[in-house]
């Protein structure tokens, strides 16, 4: 039993001798407890090595199936990702493919990585792209390593080849962590929701109410009948009216009592608009730019001013950070265009506006 059970009642002879049970239980289950209670916070303070290379503060191929656990998380990445894309100026170094990957990763998992594929003049000949999930940091000296999916799947990079580019994170140093990670939870409490709303309607047998009759039925074949209609209202074609004809019944002589909660099927849209909600303000995307509809008649407002100022806070800020790859490779490889606002204006990489007037 553990520390916090409280035994309420218990009795060794007469409540068996009555017919009772022998032991009255009841159990707490704790207080609730605060992110900065437990050891899963100190998890991250630190992380371990194998000899070769640091293993992550997260599982990533864990972090990698999250990717598709609710529609508006990865709906939000795509949103920045396109724009980034669509702002890219390709080089000769870096094409559009190569860096789409390389924001996806940056975005969802928080790392991304550029190998620097040398020429045979001794050069750099191109930046290609690195996969996140597969890759460790060393620990020592700056030869990144390639972890494939098993045991002996193992590359070395040579010596200073590897871009690590990489959201801080308050707890870490070597890696990164996405900043939407606040809203694990919610993404996934989203896809458990949408789960379990699938397997309800796909189950056929639903144990909705009992169907209470206290008036003598006709005959044995009109109560054959009718739980034979009941049976039959299972599986394909679910959820059918029934018709009970009882002329000699009384008030009350046929009862639906639930034994389902009702009420909690109402808790779905609400579950999905909260946890929806908790993931747009980790991603911090306007709702109107990923298709979300609006529950008031005002609306969300003009989608186009809406996503002028998500440029300029957002992608602005994003954009100067990817823009550390050309430090790494000592030359611009990659380059953003200005941005073309609603009203006419633009937005430069380095967030300024600039008006026709200009």
């Amino acid at each position: 039993m553990p520390d916090n059970a409280l035994q309420i009642a218990e009795t060794e002879g007469g409540a068996a001798a009555a017919g009772g049970a022998t032991k009255a239980m009841a159990y707490s289950f704790g207080e609730p407890e605060s992110v900065l209670d437990g050891s899963a916070l100190f998890d991250l303070f630190e992380i371990t090595h194998n000899g070769r290379w640091f293993e992550p503060p997260v599982p990533l191929h864990t972090l990698a199936k999250t990717f598709n656990m609710a529609p508006h998380h990865r709906s939000a990445i795509a949103l920045k990702v396109n724009l980034l894309v669509g702002a890219m100026k390709p080089s000769a170094m870096l094409s559009k493919a190569d860096f789409e990957r390389f924001a996806l990763d940056f975005l969802h998992m928080g790392n991304a990585y550029l190998e620097d594929v040398p020429s045979r003049a001794g050069g750099s000949a191109r930046a290609k792209f690195a996969p996140a999930r597969h890759m460790r940091a060393p620990k020592e000296g700056n030869a990144y390593w390639f972890v494939g999916a098993g045991i002996g799947q193992e590359h070395q990079f040579a010596p200073g080849r590897i871009c690590h580019l990489q959201q801080p994170d308050v707890a870490q140093e070597v890696y990164g962590l996405p900043e939407w990670l606040p809203a694990l939870q919610s993404g996934l409490l989203n896809e458990s929701a949408t789960l379990f709303r699938r397997r309800y309607y796909k189950n056929g047998a639903h144990a909705g109410f009992i169907l209470h009759v206290s008036d003598a039925l006709a005959s044995q074949d009109d109560a054959d009948a009718i739980e034979k209609a009941m049976k039959s209202a299972k599986g394909v074609g679910n959820f059918k009216n029934l018709f009970l004809y009882m002329p000699s019944g009384k008030k009350d002589g046929v009862q639906v009592i639930p034994i389902a909660d009702v009420a909690a099927k109402d808790e779905f849209s609400g579950v999905k608009n909260i946890s929806r909600d908790d993931m747009l303000a980790a991603h911090r995307v306007p709702p109107q730019l990923i298709g979300i509809i609006p529950q008031n008649n005002g609306g969300f407002g003009k989608v186009g001013e809406a996503l002028d100022a998500f440029f300029q806070i957002e992608i602005v800020p994003l954009m100067q950070r990817l823009l550390a790859v050309n430090a790494f490779f000592d030359r611009e490889i990659l380059a953003f265009a200005n941005y073309s606002c609603s009203d006419g204006s633009e937005i430069t990489p380095e967030g300024k506006r600039i008006t026709n007037d200009d």
